[in-house]
């Protein structure tokens, strides 16, 4: 049996911010971690991909540089129940592919001497007294310290960590060629998100992104609904009117993968575990997972240090320190808001968000982490749109109604 410090299941960004922040805190332990992956770099990643700017940040402090191709939006269309929000600002996003970004982070964690091992499917977790014992394919383990980065459906969670509150979404999406479709999103730097089939029932939206397939303009269309059970037969029938709208004739390849959300009661810690990432919980109100995901990686990575240099293994603070930081308190909003504006009183906060440019501006830079903006409390940001302190201008956000 092989005995490693600290073994990480899953490679996406989550297992690979954790290993590269324990490579940037101690150098030495990195060499010792192992990274354990069941598929094979570069592998496909259901995602539609976008980097928000704090995703941007995240990667600057690991000291990772964007090195994939991507298509930079800075504009955006919001559809609403009779209005339609036409915004430009700030960088909004950057999209990328995810299995041409996956494979860049994990040759940055080679390149940095940490051991990642591709086609070994973790099969069995036991835990053991001092530890967990990993069963996979192709040996056996023992780890002082496991994190779990291995996914929505995560193994770890499963097998490792008490049972919490389920809060699982669903969203489904197809790729089109460019010159398959009558969308301007490429051309124009701009992504769309539709909320008008929330009175319908979707609780959720519908998007495009722009998005290149080996270095060919496509756009990436999807559907998201916070709530999994029950949702599938509309998000099929949302997609398809969507793609007919569009003018996507023919049949395209849809794929549909589940989204963890971070909710009250949601249980990411166990003795000896640490989840991160999706297996962790995301953004409920948008499924957005990136951000997250490299956010929990060097949280865990710094417990997991922590716990081997004090032989206390126990990760309650982990729990404690992700609910009661910057981080946990944006994921609990966020998971408000959904209810807030995918339940009843949708209209008035539908409302209230298309016809302020200033809740827009404050909106987009909270949800994107721009100048801090989601460190900040509730209240200053009641105070900012008060003030008027933070303005959009005429030609950041502009608003019709439809008939």
């Amino acid at each position: 049996m092989e005995r490693r410090p600290i073994i990480i299941i899953g490679s996406g960004p989550a297992g690979s911010a954790s290993a590269l922040e324990l490579q940037r805190l101690n150098p030495e332990l990195a060499g010792e971690v192992l990274v354990l992956e069941k598929a094979h770099h570069p592998r496909p990643k259901v995602c539609a991909g976008g980097l928000i700017p704090h995703s941007l940040d995240c990667l600057r402090q690991l000291d990772v540089p964007l090195s994939v191709p991507n298509v930079l939006a800075h504009r955006a269309r919001v559809d609403v129940p009779g209005r339609t929000v036409e915004y430009e600002g700030h960088e909004l996003c950057r999209v990328v592919r995810r299995d041409e970004f996956d494979a860049s982070l994990v040759a940055v964690c080679r390149a940095r001497g940490v051991e990642v091992r591709e086609d070994e499917k973790v099969t069995a977790l036991v835990r053991e007294g001092d530890g967990v014992r990993v069963e996979s394919e192709r040996g056996s383990y023992h780890a002082r310290v496991v994190v779990g980065a291995d996914g929505s459906g995560s193994m770890v969670r499963r097998e490792l960590v008490p049972a919490g509150r389920e809060c699982v979404g669903k969203a489904i999406m197809t790729d089109v060629p460019q010159d398959r479709i009558d969308w301007s999103g490429h051309r124009a730097e701009r992504y769309d998100f539709s909320f008008t089939a929330v009175p319908a029932g979707l609780r959720g939206y519908v998007w495009a992104f722009p998005c290149l397939i080996a270095g060919r303009p496509h756009a990436n269309i999807g559907v998201y609904s916070v709530q999994a059970a029950g949702s599938g037969a509309l998000l099929y029938r949302l997609l398809k009117e969507e793609l007919d709208r569009l003018g996507a004739s023919g049949d395209w390849p849809i794929k549909s993968f589940p989204i963890r959300w971070y909710g009250r009661s949601v249980r990411i810690a166990a003795p000896h575990v640490l989840l991160a990432g999706d297996a962790a919980g995301v953004d409920a109100l948008m499924g957005e997972g990136i951000s997250y995901a490299l956010e929990y990686g060097r949280r865990a990575a710094a417990r997991a240090a922590n716990a081997l240099a004090t032989s206390d293994f126990s990760f309650a603070a982990y729990e404690r320190d992700v609910a009661d930081s910057w981080l946990g308190k944006k994921l609990r909003r966020l998971e408000m808001s959904s209810r807030l504006f995918y339940g009843w009183s949708s209209p008035l906060w539908f409302a209230i968000a298309a016809k302020s440019p200033r809740a827009q501006e404050i909106g987009i830079r909270w949800y994107n982490g721009v100048d801090g903006w989601d460190r900040r409390s509730g209240w200053a940001a009641l105070a900012a749109w008060w003030r008027g302190t933070v303005k959009a201008t005429p030609a950041q956000s502009s608003v019709t109604s439809k008939p």
